[in-house]
């Protein structure tokens, strides 16, 4: 039993799913959305407030600029992309805290939110002061 409950506590430390990621950008919560996709993929369509940030240029230099207080929350287009897992590992390994988008974007817009980009979709969308 104990392993199961660390396992499931380990999973919600490291995952957040659609609905608690726009109820965290719609309380203003300590946190950036990076996309971890090439940025053509970011600025066809994006989660609102996300930041591009290809899991392949996460390095030292081009994060330095990023506060290490923050929570980040990593995605990809969906369960058919691991650039969201490779980008938490990344960022992690750089001393940042991470959590993974379970469904990445293809999820997001399933659970009804709003996109933006040159292709955005139609939805609810994030109302915060980020």
């Amino acid at each position: 039993m104990k392993d199961q409950i660390k396992f499931y506590e380990n999973k919600l430390a490291y995952e957040m799913d659609p609905a608690d990621l726009y109820e965290a950008l719609e309380n203003n919560l300590d946190i950036v959305v990076i996309d971890t996709r090439k940025a053509f993929g970011y600025e066809k369509e994006h989660i609102p407030t996300a930041i591009n940030l290809p899991h392949r240029e996460m390095t030292k230099e081009n994060t330095k600029h990023l506060d290490k207080r923050k929570t980040y929350i990593c995605y990809c287009d969906g369960i058919g992309c691991n650039g969201s897992t490779r980008g938490a590992l990344a960022m992690a390994k750089l001393g940042f805290t991470v959590k993974e988008l379970i469904g990445g974007l293809t999820w997001w817009k399933f659970d009804g939110y709003a996109t933006l980009g040159t292709h955005p979709s139609k939805g609810t969308l994030v109302q915060c002061a980020c």
